[in-house]
């Protein structure tokens, strides 16, 4: 098919922007910069509209209230008849619903979805039609580990692909932070910082980095650390580091879009988490050349080599984790080398590379 007529609705029906919407501006961008037609559906008011708005990108808000808006997957199936899309690509577990509505529907195309998590699907018969129907055509998964998962769930093997997401490694390149952007923060300048970015969800396990915090915070006097991200747990886990006593020793960022600051800015990035798709913040934090402390669970050994670009700790024990904090924080030699090595890792998972192996996943569907 030739690439000027072939054409994706890309869906997501989230409000907030994740790393799951970031992929997908991600995606739309290098498909249109290859020539491909690309058009997003989304909620309205959501940071994705306003970010497909701001670059006149092809945007159809479409308000999606829980799986079983059938109204709303007539609007999609509306909508793919009126402008023949070719591709229905699913960014999200709602939005797979919202496809099945619309391919129930009579939407034209084929139906693919990305599947970030590597929660295993729950043991109900419409969870399970979810990701095995006959409108489906492939599961696009962002970690190895994710399609093990979904096999060991009883999907398929022949619906499933891995597809690592990717990330703009140049993303920061220019990126310097202010000169007193530390003391901004609240950090002294002859503090080790360590940091994350992070959603405050439940499985981004901040208990574990708080607690390991608290640990480091006792034997090492010159460190501290900060964290950016929002979230559902936000006010669990701000109540956990009043408890624990880290006071100014662990500086809350909340919400930033100025990431490159703190990226440019940490001496050692954390990533705590008991449950994990692939862990983009991580290869971003490669992406800058930041010594790396991650917890080996979901993809993140897919990205992440054990003393080569980084480090990789059990999850759920804030004790190792504590540990190879120490362990970093007293050897900037170890600290650079695996910076170094994670900065050239990171270009084995640029977006470039994974914008196109979903365009060869498309063609081959097509």
């Amino acid at each position: 098919m030739d690439s000027q007529t072939f054409r994706v609705l890309h869906i997501d029906t989230e409000f907030g922007w994740r790393g799951g919407q970031q992929q997908v501006a991600y995606l739309v961008a290098g498909m249109r910069r290859l020539g491909y037609e690309a058009a997003v559906v989304c909620q309205p008011d959501s940071d994705l509209e306003r970010y497909c708005r701001d670059r006149a990108w092809p945007c159809h808000p479409v308000r999606t209230h829980g799986e079983m808006d059938c109204i709303a997957g007539y609007r999609v199936a509306r909508l793919c008849r009126e402008e023949k899309f070719d591709i229905i690509h699913l960014h999200a577990s709602h939005a797979l619903a919202l496809g099945i509505w619309a391919k129930l529907l009579k939407a034209p195309g084929k139906m693919v979805t990305t599947r970030r998590v590597d929660f295993h699907i729950k043991k109900n018969r419409l969870s399970r039609f979810k990701y095995d129907n006959p409108y489906l055509s492939r599961i696009a998964c962002v970690s190895d580990q994710i399609r093990r998962v979904l096999l060991s769930d009883g999907i398929p093997g022949h619906l499933l692909q891995t597809i690592h997401s990717g990330v703009d490694v140049h993303r920061f390149d220019a990126v310097s932070p202010p000169g007193d952007f530390r003391e901004q923060l609240g950090v002294p300048a002859d503090h080790i910082l360590v940091g994350t970015m992070a959603a405050m969800a439940a499985h981004k396990d901040y208990p574990n980095l708080l607690r390991a915090a608290d640990i480091v915070c006792k034997r090492v006097e010159k460190i501290s650390f900060c964290a950016v991200g929002n979230g559902p747990e936000e006010a669990t886990i701000h109540k956990l580091a009043e408890e624990l006593g880290l006071g100014d020793r662990f500086i809350f960022a909340g919400f930033r879009s100025d990431v490159g600051n703190f990226l440019k800015s940490y001496d050692i990035f954390v990533h705590a988490s008991y449950l994990e798709g692939l862990g983009t913040s991580i290869l971003d934090a490669q992406g800058v050349g930041l010594a790396v402390i991650a917890t080996r669970t979901g993809g993140i050994p897919e990205i992440v080599a054990h003393e080569r670009s980084g480090i990789l700790v059990p999850p759920r024990n804030s004790q190792a984790l504590a540990d190879a904090i120490c362990n970093l924080a007293a050897d900037a030699d170890m600290r650079r080398d695996l910076g170094a090595a994670a900065r050239h890792s990171a270009v084995n998972f640029s977006i470039e590379k994974t914008v196109k192996k979903n365009i060869k996943m498309y063609k081959e569907l097509l």
